[in-house]
């Protein structure tokens, strides 16, 4: 699956100080390496190389904050002025190739210019969600021991300011190591106190910095590290390599979302998710796209019609999102009024990922915009789609409740617990044969055994995803669930994601999860908690009865769908996904804390709340 020429066609269209002469170094398995002797440098690719080639005057970002009001445009002349800068005050702190520098900010360019420089000078970033507590950045700062830390005064949420500053300073205090310095954006809203000797001003550096110029890399040499949540508590650093990078984005804006040059391009997410990094920052600005960096919310910011108000002011052709964004726009205007008032005819395609996206969203979004919806499938670990409609390179029929077929690369299937492949339409762990194609992941960080055992061991000779599925007779991949919520009821294997499929289409429910819990007889229940759309007033009663007679009648009594709830809210990451594994530990009285990553803490209190109320609640 991984075709030697698309690769070296695909390395072809980048820039480099050396071009490899060799595209595979596969003698050290599960450690691939692409373009081994290749030189090049990520933010050449991104910024020098448009501005050399007369796109200096385009747009390169468009910030649009509603939550503070502002807008601003940079171009690829502005951000080649600033990314080089910026990239002068990092040497100037001593930052040089291979130095890790952490950067801890919100949703500002300045976090992208950050960066930039840090890929402009070989130093290897590593993005934490701005606003994570304390001690989850401290694990951070332990684990990739920066020699600095970027970060701002203050996020901005719709209701709230979120101080940066005194949760850098107490993560700098619980850290065995201690970052050298530390460079502050002040923003206007809450202006931060500077430790004497460690901390800078951003405005103030930058005022006399030296431009400085790009270093050239080795092309497996890190752009970055990016941690994950383990399932053992410790965080793991997935590590991205630079040549591989360049190469595999910059193919998916024209081959997956088939996006030119000069057009604009949307992802409505986080820089502090892989999302982020590969399609606000990089992906969009190594294919010479304009990239839309949003400081807002779906709803709320100021109503659900924010996205439309953004993709008609800048002429969004393609957005790529989250589906529990859209599964919020529904539930707060499930009638889509708000779209009558901006201007999306220039808009092409809406690409969804980072949870699966139930056929009852695709259909809705599909429905009120008109263009194809593409529910894509990929991971933190990949860094890019492993199953995609590729609009760039034909357009598939689109299946509901199926991200597609796998992305040229990637070489997916589906194997029983013993590693045997399963039959078509078979649930069962969806794995990728190796090597993977290049931008995928190349180690954890300080981690080279985990990396093994944790994707490689099980089943070898393929990396190992974590989520469950089948493959359909037509080559399209279902990915139901993760492995852990594939559930088993009285030794039957069911999808957790094929009942919230059913459960998603009763007309009053605006978004559900299923879990399954622990119950002595069957070995595990399923337990289903329903958010309903906006203005239904009906006995939620009456719609708990709706909803199990509805999973009785699609999938039938072996599911043994009897426990129900309607719930004001589901517990999520900021980034959108649902804390299933929490929830069930709840319920099953496993130990469990509180993640790093959740949207609302209070969140867990009601659901807590609900489920003593359901009995469910066992005592640890």
């Amino acid at each position: 699956m991984n075709d030697s020429r698309l690769w070296q066609r695909a390395a072809d269209d980048i820039h480099w100080y050396r071009a490899p002469a060799t595209l595979l170094d596969d003698s050290n398995p599960p450690f691939y390496r692409w373009y081994p002797d290749g030189v090049t440098n990520a933010c050449y690719n991104a910024v020098d190389i448009h501005v050399e080639q007369g796109r200096g005057e385009q747009p390169a970002v468009i910030y649009d904050s509603p939550v503070t009001s502002t807008q601003r445009i940079l171009t690829f002349d502005d951000l080649l002025d600033q990314v080089s800068r910026f990239a002068g005050v990092l040497s100037g702190q001593g930052v040089a190739k291979g130095d890790r520098v952490i950067v801890y900010m919100p949703m500002v360019p300045e976090a992208l210019i950050a960066m930039l420089a840090c890929a402009r000078l070989g130093a290897i970033h590593s993005v934490v969600f701005g606003g994570f507590a304390s001690s989850e950045l401290a694990v951070r700062i332990d684990d990739a021991t920066p020699k600095l830390v970027v970060s701002a005064s203050c996020g901005i949420e719709p209701n709230r300011v979120v101080a940066y500053k005194p949760l850098l300073d107490e993560a700098i205090r619980l850290a065995r190591h201690k970052p050298d310095s530390c460079i502050i954006l002040q923003r206007p809203a809450l202006e931060a106190a500077l430790v004497a000797g460690r901390d800078l001003d951003w405005a103030t550096v930058m005022a006399t910095a030296t431009p400085a110029p790009c270093v050239p890399v080795n092309a497996n040499d890190p752009l970055y590290i990016l941690y994950t949540s383990g399932t053992t508590g410790q965080p793991k650093g997935v590590v991205r390599d630079t040549g591989g990078s360049i190469v595999s984005l910059k193919w998916s804006m024209t081959n997956i979302y088939n996006v030119h040059p000069g057009e604009v391009f949307w992802a409505a997410s986080d820089v502090g998710w892989v999302v982020g990094h590969s399609y606000i920052v990089y992906g969009p600005l190594f294919n010479a796209n304009t990239t839309v960096m949003y400081e807002g919310k779906p709803v709320g910011t100021p109503d659900p019609g924010a996205y439309w108000r953004v993709i008609d002011e800048h002429d969004v052709k393609v957005m790529f999102t989250a589906p529990t964004a859209f599964r919020a726009i529904r539930k707060e205007d499930p009638e889509g009024s708000y779209l009558a008032k901006y201007d999306l005819s220039g808009f092409r395609a809406l690409f969804l990922a980072g949870e699966r996206c139930d056929p009852n969203t695709l259909e809705w979004a599909r429905e009120k915009l008109q263009v194809p919806v593409i529910d894509h499938w990929w991971q933190t670990e990949t860094g890019w789609s492993i199953c995609a409609n590729c609009l760039g390179i034909e357009q598939l029929p689109i299946v509901p409740g199926s991200p597609a077929r796998p992305v040229p690369g990637y070489d997916v299937q589906v194997l029983d617990a013993d590693g045997n492949r399963a039959a078509p339409g078979a649930i069962g762990a969806l794995v990728i044969r190796s090597p993977l194609p290049p931008g995928t992941f190349t180690t954890l960080w300080n981690a080279e055994q985990r990396y093994v055992k944790a994707y490689f061991s099980r089943f070898p000779g393929f990396y190992e995803t974590g989520d469950a599925g089948y493959i359909d007779d037509n080559g399209y991949v279902f990915v139901m669930a993760r492995t852990d919520d594939v559930i088993n009821v009285a030794g039957h294997r069911l999808s957790t994601g094929a009942m919230e499929e059913v459960l998603a289409d009763h007309p009053d429910v605006a978004e559900c999860a299923v879990i399954g819990i622990a119950d002595e007889m069957k070995g595990q229940l399923p337990l289903g908690l329903l958010v309903l759309s906006a203005g239904v007033n009906r006995d939620p009663a009456v719609i708990v009865a709706e909803a199990i007679q509805l999973v009785r009648d699609r999938i039938g009594p072996v599911a043994a769908f009897k426990l129900c709830a309607v719930v004001e809210r589901l517990p999520k990451t900021r980034s959108g996904k649902i804390l299933r594994g929490t929830m069930r530990s709840i319920a099953d009285g496993t130990s469990w804390k509180m993640p790093a990553t959740i949207d609302d803490p209070a969140i867990i209190e009601e659901i807590t709340s609900t489920l003593k109320q359901m009995g469910l609640v066992r005592d640890v």
